[in-house]
């Protein structure tokens, strides 16, 4: 009976709208990316990794900015759903930023001659990914979870100072990476089917991230409430 209320209630429904449709999007995506799109005349297939590639950091940048403004709204006034959502957004981000290192390598390799180079953006990047993965071990190392949690809090508001730095970097510094196509003044510099391509992706990543988020925070208010069943036991 316990089951199916809740599998009925509108909670459940979203949770399996967004798992559908995540599913169905990363098929489409798939065949936008290796059928739809043409082969890049110079790289080839290779640059088909782009897609990914961009989605992910996209989708990590979003994640970050997240954590950036709850841990903000925590500071200033502690509550455990505002750190859950932080944290599950923390999570998501730092899944994200370690896509787009893997997938960076994969497609520097044959580009570059290199899977890895400590050029500014590179090293930006990974300097990104361990900020957040400290945020999230930080509690764990404090006796006092409360003061772990402020801490880390801080770490989400002054990380997030590295995500401009990152998209940045190749107009700062010389780097491996040539100036940004997409996000730039004049307008993305991709052929139509291309740009399509890289819109929708992002779009499916995020609808994955978000399908992500809600199951995380979800497994977090299950794991309180056990918590609280078992104290009030004792």
């Amino acid at each position: 009976m316990l089951r199916s209320k809740h599998a009925s209630s509108p909670r459940r429904w979203v949770d399996d709208l967004l798992g559908v449709g995540a599913l169905v999007g990363m098929v489409g995506a798939l065949w936008l990316i290796f059928v739809y799109t043409p082969l890049e005349l110079v790289q080839g297939a290779v640059q088909k990794v782009f897609y990914i590639h961009l989605a992910s950091i996209w989708n990590a940048y979003a994640s970050f900015l997240l954590v950036f403004v709850a841990s903000i709204l925590y500071l200033r006034r502690p509550s455990a759903a505002t750190d859950r959502f932080a944290r599950a957004w923390a999570e998501i981000g730092v899944v994200f930023t370690t896509i787009t290192l893997i997938s960076g390598a994969i497609w520097g390799k044959p580009i570059w001659g290199t899977y890895w180079s400590w050029d500014a953006r590179l090293t930006t990047t990974l300097l990104l990914w361990l900020i957040y993965v400290v945020y999230l071990m930080l509690p764990s190392f404090m006796d006092d979870p409360e003061r772990g949690r402020r801490y880390a809090a801080v770490v989400g508001v002054i990380g997030f100072v590295d995500v401009p730095i990152v998209h940045m970097s190749v107009r700062w510094w010389r780097t491996l990476h040539p100036d940004p196509i997409v996000a730039n003044l004049e307008g993305p510099d991709l052929p139509a089917s291309m740009w399509y391509t890289v819109l929708y992706c992002i779009v499916v990543f995020t609808v994955l991230a978000v399908y992500l988020v809600r199951q995380r925070m979800q497994i977090d208010e299950l794991r309180a409430t056990l918590a609280r069943l078992r104290s009030t036991a004792v």
